[in-house]
């Protein structure tokens, strides 16, 4: 693991998601820039996906299940080769960008999300097909901490702990911040460890951005071959932005041009 070069992809990412929300003036930066690293790591380091195979059933899957977060894929992909599509059209008429993902539009997404807690539901699903393959291939999905209020969350979590599908990994984005302020205010869901070992999970904790700390949790999923893997990965919404860091105003607001060249002076250099 390279991790300079692994932050260097992680600025490339966050900057272009601010560029995205700043363009269309609309959209989710906060969530975005906090699940920044952790994207940066599955497509760099984690999983078999490359611009390649990215159309091919062959391969490891990733779900969004945060749907809303889809300035974060897309920066992904673009950055990975997968897609070269113009990310200043994000949300513009007539884009394949559009705020939520469509699998049917763009290459590289794995699941249409929006509606939180389908997104994990079918990552569920799809482990479930691997294991009737037999094909070896491993299923990711993040779900936001606010999302792991709906119900479904829950019980795709039964599911994949009942059919012990060691194959599929769940991470959770722990920022404790929704588009209403703190989630223990607004429907406390923890804690998240405790209630995803009672689905029979392997748990695991992680500092979601720091990439060796990530390395070590994706270590210790690699590592379980009897339960499916649950990661909380503790992060700051809006990270790398100074006014936007731990601040839930920026759920779903967009900065306006003196705001933009701010944020793009934060994100001037890996730090």
């Amino acid at each position: 693991m390279d991790v300079n070069g692994l932050k260097q992809h992680a600025l490339n990412i966050r900057r272009n998601i601010v560029t995205q929300v700043y363009t269309a003036q609309s959209g989710h930066p906060g969530g975005s820039l906090g699940c920044a690293d952790i994207l940066t790591y599955l497509y760099f380091e984690e999983m078999d996906v490359n611009k390649d195979n990215a159309g091919s059933a062959s391969r490891d899957r990733f779900v969004l299940s945060k749907g809303h977060t889809s300035p974060a894929l897309y920066a992904t992909l673009y950055e990975a080769g997968i897609i070269n599509e113009d990310l200043k059209s994000f949300r513009q008429l007539g884009s394949n960008l559009q705020g939520h993902p469509n699998m049917n539009y763009v290459k590289g997404v794995d699941m249409s999300t929006g509606s939180l807690g389908q997104g994990i539901s079918t990552a569920v699903g799809m482990a479930l097909a691997n294991r009737l393959d037999a094909n070896g291939k491993r299923v990711y999905a993040l779900v936001g901490d606010g999302e792991s209020e709906e119900g479904l969350v829950w019980e795709a979590m039964m599911a994949a702990g009942h059919y012990k599908l060691a194959d599929f990994c769940v991470i959770f984005d722990l920022n404790h911040l929704q588009i209403d302020g703190n989630i223990e205010d607004v429907m406390n869901p923890t804690p998240l460890d405790k209630k995803a070992e009672a689905f029979g999970f392997n748990v695991v904790e992680c500092d979601g951005n720091d990439f060796e700390s990530i390395a070590k949790a994706f270590d210790a999923f690699h590592k379980e071959k009897e339960k499916p893997t649950a990661i909380i990965a503790h992060t700051a919404k809006g990270k790398g932005v100074s006014f936007m860091e731990n601040n839930y105003a920026w759920h779903g607001s967009a900065p306006n041009e003196e705001q933009y060249n701010q944020a793009m002076e934060d994100l001037k250099e890996v730090k």
